[in-house]
């Protein structure tokens, strides 16, 4: 059986497909494969430069296959970048979890956010690009992202480990806070070298600063 006989369209990663969804094993390797592949063209030469070929022959995957998952470059663009989303949250999630309280939460957010960046650099670029590929994508990675914080704010008030009335103006503050920490620390490093970079310490000293606000008084 055939990638194409094996898959139904669409993608969990992507749910701007609904109708493509892999049933198998061999259909969801063949995706990842696909996004995994996007991630490094587009990440390194931006979305003009790249290439549906470009994509499948660093996946390994068959022009034909391609299009039994994307109709085109742009849904592959706007499904990697609801991915990348996807991963920053499942990579995050645990950490925050383990947390013992709400302003813990956000240091264990930040710090963990910082070692993902540290090593999936082109994450930014693609991003950024969404802004103009993509924008219904790149509106809803950081609107989910920053909803995400709200709830965790307002469930830290909810308990007394944070002021009362924080929420979405916060989240949006901690969230632009969250973004150019990655960029200056987990991107660009000090030397060119993320590795050179103390992101323990890093997220302390800028969860000091967000305790400051946030802490109940």
């Amino acid at each position: 059986m055939n990638d194409a006989a094996e898959t139904q369209l669409g993608s969990a990663a992507a749910p701007d497909l609904p109708d493509r969804t892999p049933r198998t094993e061999r259909g969801r390797r063949t995706l990842r494969a696909l996004l995994d592949a996007a991630a490094q063209e587009f990440g390194s030469k931006g979305f003009h430069a790249t290439g549906i070929t470009d994509i499948t022959r660093r996946a390994g995957v068959a022009l034909g296959s391609f299009y039994t998952y994307f109709p085109s470059k742009e849904e592959i663009f706007r499904a990697l970048v609801t991915d990348l989303s996807a991963q920053v949250k499942a990579h995050v999630g645990p950490h925050v979890q383990a947390a013992p309280d709400a302003l813990a939460a956000e240091r264990a957010a930040l710090e963990s956010y910082l070692g993902f960046v540290a090593e999936q650099q082109l994450i930014y670029r693609i991003i950024d690009e969404a802004e103009f590929v993509a924008p219904d994508a790149y509106s809803n990675h950081y609107r989910s992202t920053v909803a995400r914080i709200a709830g965790r704010l307002e469930a830290g008030a909810a308990k007394g480990e944070l002021r009362e009335g924080v929420g979405e103006v916060e989240a949006w503050a901690i969230a632009g806070m969250n973004v150019f920490l990655g960029l200056r620390y987990g991107v660009w490093g000090t030397d060119g070298s993320a590795q050179d970079i103390d992101m323990h310490d890093v997220a302390g000293r800028a969860n000091r600063l967000v305790a400051d606000g946030l802490r109940r008084r």
